[in-house]
C-alpha cells in the first residue's frame, strides 16, 4: 500500500527519483500515465494491469472511449537506474505542469506525482476534515 508524502526534484533532462520508501513496492518497473485533477499516476505493473482491465470493461460510450485514450495514450514504461532516476516525457511533464519541485503523494494502490504547488492547492481545501468524513460516511466509510 502507497502511502506518505515525499518532496523530490526535476532536472533538466525530465528525470527525477523515485523516493526510496517507493522503490520496493513500485519494482524494476512501472507505467506512469495522467492523472486525474492535474497529476500523474505511477502504477506498478500488477496494479497497471488491474486498472486496464477495468478499463477494458467500461461500455462502449464516447465517454468511455475517450477516458481508455487518455489513460492509454499517455501511458509510459519506465525503468529507474541504478540510482532511482527516471524519464518523464516532456508529454507528461506538460500535461502536469511539473516544474521543478515535485510531491510523490502515496494513494493506496497508485503514486501521484505533483508539481509541489497544485499539490499544496489541492489539500489546502481539507481544512475541513469533518464535512469530509460526513461526506465519506454516505459511502459506508466511518471514522
Amino acid at each position: 500500500m502507497f502511502k506518505g508524502r515525499y518532496n523530490h526534484t526535476l532536472d533538466a533532462k525530465n528525470r527525477t527519483v523515485v523516493p526510496v520508501k517507493l522503490r520496493d513496492e513500485l519494482g524494476a518497473s512501472f507505467v506512469v500515465t495522467v492523472g486525474l485533477e492535474g497529476c500523474l499516476y505511477i502504477y506498478p505493473n500488477g496494479e497497471w494491469e488491474k486498472f486496464a482491465e477495468e478499463l477494458q470493461k467500461l461500455p462502449g460510450t464516447k465517454e468511455a472511449r475517450e477516458l481508455r485514450r487518455s489513460f492509454m495514450s499517455n501511458a509510459c514504461d519506465c525503468e529507474p537506474d541504478a540510482q532511482g532516476r527516471f524519464l518523464i516525457p516532456a508529454e507528461l511533464c506538460e500535461k502536469a505542469h511539473l516544474k521543478k519541485d515535485l510531491v510523490f503523494s502515496g494513494n493506496i494502490n497508485k503514486v501521484e506525482l505533483w508539481d509541489k504547488e497544485a499539490f499544496e492547492n489541492s489539500i489546502s481545501g481539507l481544512d475541513n476534515m469533518e464535512a469530509l468524513a460526513d461526506k465519506l460516511a454516505e459511502y459506508g466509510i466511518s471514522f
